[in-house]
């Protein structure tokens, strides 16, 4: 049996953040890490970003858990005894703790019609293996027009390759953008080469060699065709991991449930990250977020906690992307269903969009506009109401 003062089941960024946050408040307690990749932890979002343009992949890696804690790698916690303070993994190796972390993470939705053939981009082992196959293949198709739908399609693109995005939805982001913004963001798209197909639901992939036949379906119209393509990426989000959380009696919801200082039900273990639903007092709900922000801040907050620092996780996330050569920020509860003000210095490549409810501030979209982060989280925050004339020029002002 392994002794740890503190165990983090993990290893991405949120596992990093963790060690981190402990190191803060405690400079001697033991720390250890078990991960099912086979890499220590490293910086997920130049996956999709920074690494198509050239950049090398030695600036993804991180520090904190290599040089502080006892990397596990290539392993898998099965089970956890909150009563006796153990975890168990896949090769029979056992791990007491003092404080457990679930840093768990999410795993990528998959299609119906399921194949190995299919990349489902979420890890370095899925950079690797999408670079080797742009060396060798001409056409790609991008199933989904979420982060990682949109990011890689674009990566694709600027590396001269042609690339089919089918969505089911009329728009490359269309759960977060106003309609007409999404619709800009398609033909934004086209024009970079991209065959943009919206209303599209893939109803079945074959792999035929190097190649694949892709069946396809209106989602309107219900008209059925076949395209053929060198490879398939999706990108279809994730689910948070939260089994581990189950088999140990926590209480779950949308992800793995805690408390303000990120205490699960037993509290001797935590949890931070895509997996941990918390509560944020400035929009009054609950929530679950899968952006590097909350992962490195939620960590290192929950790393300090663990190491019994007084915490209080009030932080409101932000979320960034690249499209080619467009950009944004944003903040709170970006939903494409609220009521949405667009105040635009230039139509769709300079503005700020606002999400209302009930007169409140509930999200803000920073559209080529950069440094008003912490001014839209006090927007969000105030109480309001809100008329679309008191936001005309709000933050464009300030930019």
């Amino acid at each position: 049996m392994l002794n740890y003062k503190y165990l983090i089941i993990g290893g991405g960024m949120t596992a990093n953040a963790g060690v981190k946050g402990i190191r803060q408040v405690d400079l001697e307690g033991s720390i250890g890490l078990v991960s099912a990749e086979s890499h220590p932890p490293y910086n997920r979002p130049p996956l999709s970003k920074d690494l198509w343009k050239g950049k090398s992949p030695e600036m993804i890696w991180l520090k904190n858990a290599v040089q502080d804690a006892t990397l596990h790698l290539g392993c898998r916690v099965r089970a956890i005894d909150p009563s006796n303070k153990f975890a168990s993994d896949d090769r029979g190796e056992i791990y007491h703790y003092e404080k457990l972390l679930l840093a768990t993470g999410g795993a990528a939705r998959r299609l119906a019609s399921d194949s190995d053939s299919i990349l489902y981009f979420r890890t370095l082992d899925d950079y690797y293996r999408l670079r080797l196959l742009t060396q060798e293949r001409r056409r790609f198709a991008v199933i989904g027009g979420g982060f990682i739908g949109s990011e890689i399609a674009a990566a694709l693109a600027i590396n001269g390759k042609e690339v089919v995005m089918l969505l089911p939805g009329e728009g490359i982001g269309g759960r977060m953008f106003p309609p007409d913004l999404a619709g800009f963001i398609n033909d934004f798209y086209r024009q970079k080469g991209v065959d943009v197909r919206i209303g599209q639901e893939v109803t079945d992939v074959a792999n035929q060699g190097n190649k694949f036949i892709l069946k396809i379906r209106g989602v309107q119209n219900r008209r059925e065709e076949e395209i053929e393509v060198d490879a398939v990426v999706a990108g279809l989000g994730i689910r948070p991991n939260m089994e581990l959380a189950q088999q140990a009696g926590l209480t779950v919801g949308n992800g793995i449930c805690v408390d303000s200082a990120l205490r699960t039900s037993n509290p001797d273990i935590y949890s931070a990250g895509d997996a941990a639903e918390f509560f944020n007092p400035a929009l009054g709900m609950r929530l679950r977020v899968e952006h590097e922000d909350n992962a490195c801040t939620m960590g290192e907050t929950a790393g300090r906690s663990m190491a019994g620092q007084a915490v209080t996780y009030d932080h409101l996330p932000f979320f960034y992307s690249d499209l080619f050569d467009l950009g944004y920020e944003a903040v709170g509860e970006v939903d494409s269903r609220l009521e949405t003000f667009a105040d635009w210095k230039e139509p769709y490549r300079e503005g700020v969009v606002y999400y209302l409810r009930e007169g409140r501030v509930r999200g803000v979209l920073l559209w080529n506009v950069w440094g008003q982060i912490k001014a839209a989280r006090q927007l969000i925050a105030q109480s309001g109401p809100f008329r679309h004339d008191d936001l005309k020029g709000r933050l464009l002002e300030a930019h």
